[in-house]
């Protein structure tokens, strides 16, 4: 199901005997910002702003989102390193449009630094999409936080009773961890790579 914003919002407010300044508040933004959506000015909506819309008009988000037109986006959330050595930083560097489909597969962008994963087509300043989780299957690429300070992208061999993080660049050496030195370190996985964004779209 489709839903039009703008007869939504103006229903809503009809239903319920509400202003502008009911809608702008919950979801914090201007009121002018409101009026604009109510005349179907804005299509361009931040993702979490729109879900506190779903929220207030008790709509199926997926169902918001399905509106034609609109902009969905996903932020770039600082560096990873293709290689070792480089600190987390997780500035928001800017946001990337996504399609929808794309929008539903992954949560965040991490530019690249490094060409240890060359070879998987992840290169410099490729933008990494990522799919938030705590576990991955042996032989996924994924993106890691060693630690607490180092995030990396490598592939994940898990094998009995040690991790092994893996290049795909035969001139940078694997990196192996114990399961005792994955817990005392900690490495921690942050997430699943979906694509490598650069001028073509790679997708794993």
């Amino acid at each position: 199901m489709k839903v039009n914003i703008p007869d939504a919002l103006n229903q809503f407010k009809e239903d319920n005997n509400l202003t502008n300044d009911y809608i702008a508040k919950y979801c914090g933004v201007t009121r002018s910002t409101v009026s604009r959506w109510c005349c179907g000015k804005i299509r361009k909506i931040a993702p979490d702003t729109l879900r506190l819309l779903a929220e207030m008009l008790n709509i199926d988000f997926d169902d918001l989102t399905r509106v034609r037109g609109l902009q969905l986006r996903r932020p770039i959330l600082g560096t990873v390193k293709a290689g070792y050595g480089l600190l987390a930083d997780e500035n928001i560097e800017g946001y990337v449009d996504v399609t929808e489909d794309d929008y539903h597969r992954g949560d965040y962008f991490l530019r690249v630094t490094g060409d240890s994963m060359k070879d998987a087509h992840i290169h410099e300043n490729d933008l990494l999409y990522v799919k938030q989780c705590q576990d991955l299957p042996s032989g996924s690429i994924g993106v890691f936080l060693i630690g607490q300070e180092e995030v990396t992208v490598k592939r994940l061999i898990k094998k009995e009773g040690y991790w092994v993080l893996m290049a795909a660049n035969a001139n940078v050496d694997p990196r192996i961890f114990t399961l005792r030195e994955l817990e005392e370190t900690p490495v921690q996985i942050l997430g699943r790579a979906i694509f490598s964004r650069s001028d073509l779209v790679t997708h794993f």
